[in-house]
């Protein structure tokens, strides 16, 4: 069963109990979706208006673009279940002789590669959906303008998430020259998108409170 198939309180009911899925990781995928909805909601509300006819081209464009963000962080939700399981099983592994070290050792590298691969995936799709809030933010009714704060404060979440699930992982992985590529990846993602995200939050903050 998709963990998206879970009402939000079976969701929720789960990710508080001791199971070891969804975690950090699915959650943040699912709060980084919810997130990007608002920027869609904001940009529906703005197409058919009048007074937004000039800029109804490109919030449909953003519109779309959402909608790919949404149902690829939804789709994480699940594919970080699927990559922490096999991870959880390999802690378990047994290391009593040197050849079981050396297997635990070489599966607990690989699952910890994969396991890896998700978060920055989050991240690579937060920081989409942060990139489209800021031009709603800018473009977007200003009768729903507060739903892109919100939205972005989302994302941004899902990107800060995002980034510690990448560490932790990070720090069982022998590969130098995978860890330093991914981290690199990482903090400039980090480093750009909460920098975009508290430009947006300062941005609609001022078109409130003028």
């Amino acid at each position: 069963m998709s963990m998206l198939d879970k009402t939000c309180k079976e969701f929720n009911e789960v990710l508080a109990s001791k199971a070891p899925v969804p975690g950090g990781g699915g959650a943040a995928a699912l709060g980084g979706a919810i997130g990007m909805a608002l920027s869609n909601m904001v940009g529906n509300l703005t197409v058919g208006k009048k007074k937004y006819a000039e800029v109804e081209d490109e919030v449909k464009e953003l519109i779309e673009k959402g909608s790919q963000v949404i149902a690829a962080l939804e789709s994480l939700v699940d594919r970080d279940a699927e990559v922490f399981e096999p991870l959880s099983k390999a802690y378990g592994l047994p290391k009593d002789t040197p050849e079981q070290q050396k297997f635990k050792a070489e599966t607990m590298e690989k699952c910890s590669i994969e396991a890896c691969s998700v978060p920055m995936d989050i991240m690579r799709q937060a920081y989409a959906g942060i990139k489209i809030h800021q031009r709603m933010g800018q473009i977007g009714t200003m009768l729903a303008i507060s739903d892109v704060a919100c939205g972005v404060a989302f994302l941004k979440a899902a990107l800060i998430s995002g980034s510690l699930n990448v560490i932790i992982n990070l720090n069982t992985i022998k590969n130098q020259e995978f860890v330093e590529k991914t981290r690199a990846e990482m903090n400039q993602l980090l480093e750009d998108g909460q920098k975009i995200a508290d430009e947006t939050l300062d941005l609609v903050l001022k078109k409130l409170t003028k």
